[in-house]
């Protein structure tokens, strides 16, 4: 069981998978990652999306049921404009995967710490 006092930052809530089955399962890898960036950032961080069940992630992605979000190994931040060239810049130090959506509604960054050899890493994209 992960100890999320580990944290301050954050809380397991934020990470839950959002169809309501409560997992939260992230990587204490992935999270010391994310904190580092939220204490280096200095401002609050919206997750929008952290931990996502294997069928919860079928639904909502078009990587399936075995995507970032279902290894605890990734996260999406709400974060627009100014704040996100800054966010970004942090996560490029920590994250191997860094996806951008910064045009209309819903703007965020992805980050995830994966290695996959059918994947080059670093990996930067845009949705």
């Amino acid at each position: 069981m992960m100890n999320w006092d580990h944290y301050p930052n954050f809380s397991r809530d934020e990470f839950k998978c959002q169809c309501g089955c409560g997992s939260a399962a992230m990587s204490p890898t992935f999270m010391d990652k994310l904190q580092q960036v939220r204490t280096a950032y200095g401002k609050p961080m919206t997750v929008t999306s952290g931990y996502r069940c294997p069928d919860h992630n079928a639904n909502v992605s078009s990587t399936g049921r075995d995507g970032p979000h279902t290894t605890g190994r990734a996260a999406d931040i709400g974060v627009s404009h100014a704040d996100a060239k800054r966010l970004l810049a942090l996560g490029t130090i920590h994250f191997t995967g860094i996806g951008v959506k910064q045009k209309g509604s819903g703007r965020f960054l992805h980050f995830d710490d994966l290695t996959a050899p059918s994947h080059p890493r670093p990996n930067v994209w845009s949705y």
